[in-house]
């Protein structure tokens, strides 16, 4: 990791349990060619001669894969990137030195990947390399949730039920 250390940073490091998370992310860290995709991408990356800067193609690269595995959006990326850790620490952003890239960012790297195809000789080269060490990829999820705001009864004034508000019930909950 670059640059200075947060006091998120240290108490993330001697924590007392890794999750499932950090160890599907060690275990990729280890079978991506990372290498060997950067050089694949670099012909077609833009080099900042025009506008800003862009990120590095290993940062946006990590994004795009993190965003694949754990079936985000351009936006609930950039979202779980300020919210987790273990993912900042996988992509290489420390949050004293620098931002989280956007989703427009993210956009536009999944668009130049497409426009050249890419992705399929980066994930041939994946999948190869997978097998031959014994791995099967699953697709995760993290669950975007949304908490809103309603009455706590299903009753309307007149005290009768709403036909239109319907209540769920998981388990005895």
């Amino acid at each position: 990791m670059r640059g200075q250390q947060t006091f998120g940073d240290i108490e993330f490091e001697h924590k007392k349990r890794r999750t499932r998370r950090e160890v599907f992310l060690d275990q990729m860290e280890a079978v991506v060619p990372w290498k060997q995709w950067i050089k694949i991408i670099e012909p077609f990356y833009p080099t900042g001669e025009h506008g800003r800067p862009p990120k590095g193609i290993e940062v946006i690269l990590r994004m795009y894969l993190l965003q694949g595995w754990f079936s985000l959006s351009d936006e609930m990326l950039e979202d779980a990137l300020y919210d987790s850790q273990s993912m900042r620490r996988f992509v290489g952003i420390n949050l004293l030195d620098e931002d989280v890239p956007d989703a427009t960012t993210l956009l536009k790297f999944r668009h130049l990947l497409e426009q050249h195809d890419l992705t399929s000789r980066m994930f041939h080269q994946l999948n190869e390399t997978l097998s031959r060490k014994g791995y099967l990829m699953k697709e995760g999820t993290i669950v975007d949730a949304t908490i809103i705001a309603a009455p706590s009864s299903t009753k309307n004034k007149e005290g009768q039920r709403d036909p239109e508000i319907h209540q769920t019930k998981k388990g005895n909950q």
